[in-house]
């Protein structure tokens, strides 16, 4: 039986996706000058020399206030508290689970930082501790909060609001934290009939609308009803407009989502990764942003 097979070579490609940065984002490289002006203050990623403050990372440059930084475009996730994170779990240990979070190390989830089933506010017992696989085990992706930093850099989580905890049927996409936008939220109900979970540590789940989940689940509960075919596709087509925003260095938030699947509607879910329209569902992404802040 015959097949056809694409393959597209990078040398050969005349679309090659440009990075695009946000309106009125600095992008620098190793070596840029950023400023002559001594009245600022040095901060992560610059260096002064000869009264000038150059870069020494790639990426864009934040002033707040009187102190400049670059946040570079690749790197591993350096939480901070109060961040939403979205990680897997990758070990049970006495009294902790172990959590992948694109950090340095792995991040810890105590028993005491998680809801009991049934909401219960009672110290954790030795019967809580023998049923900690059974409310998270080994591969269960979940959402969290950063509630704390150890001397070591690795991170605290905590899963004591009904809008945290164990994950359920859904797509996740990596991307790297500098693209993710801090805001009030990063949760998302889109127009489009899908949710959108935007980690600061770059992990993105594409899922079903989250509704309220019934308390007595703790967070620990699950949906593994079947997803109707004209459902997938929006999570689909969701999780490949992130890519694409991804793929030309735009920053990925609500309204740049939502632009970007609109100008997706015109392709098919399976064409959305061709590199000819990557380049074109970003362009006109950029652009309506542009016109939308001019």
């Amino acid at each position: 039986m015959a097949a056809s097979v694409r393959v597209h070579l990078s040398r050969d490609n005349p679309y090659k996706l440009e990075r695009i940065s946000p309106a009125g984002t600095q992008v620098v490289v190793p070596g840029d000058v950023i400023t002559s002006d001594t009245g600022f203050m040095r901060g992560h990623g610059t260096y002064y020399e000869n009264d000038k403050l150059y870069a020494s990372v790639a990426g864009s440059v934040e002033k707040i206030n009187k102190l400049i930084c670059v946040t570079p475009l690749k790197t591993r996730y350096n939480g901070e508290v109060g961040d939403v994170v979205v990680g897997r779990i990758t070990s049970v240990e006495q009294k902790r689970w172990r959590v992948e979070t694109h950090s340095r190390l792995d991040s810890i989830l105590l028993l005491s930082s998680v809801n009991l089933p049934g909401g219960e506010l009672r110290r954790r017992s030795e019967e809580d501790e023998r049923m900690m696989r059974h409310y998270l085990q080994e591969g269960d992706l979940i959402s969290a909060e950063v509630q704390s930093t150890f001397s070591d850099g690795s991170l605290s989580l905590h899963t004591r609001s009904l809008k945290y905890g164990k994950l359920g049927q859904g797509t996740l996409v990596q991307v790297s934290p500098s693209l993710i936008k801090r805001s009030k939220t990063h949760f998302h109900n889109m127009p489009c009939g899908a949710s959108i979970i935007l980690g600061n540590n770059g992990y993105v789940w594409v899922c079903p609308s989250i509704n309220e989940e019934d308390e007595s689940a703790g967070g620990f509960a699950q949906n593994l009803e079947k997803i109707a075919p004209s459902d997938r596709e929006v999570l689909a087509r969701l999780a490949n407009c992130v890519k694409i925003l991804a793929a030309s260095r735009i920053m990925l938030f609500d309204t740049t989502i939502l632009v970007a699947y609109e100008e997706s509607l015109k392709h098919e879910v399976k064409e959305l990764l061709r590199p000819d329209v990557m380049h074109d569902v970003a362009q006109l992404t950029i652009q309506r942003m542009e016109a939308e802040h001019s």
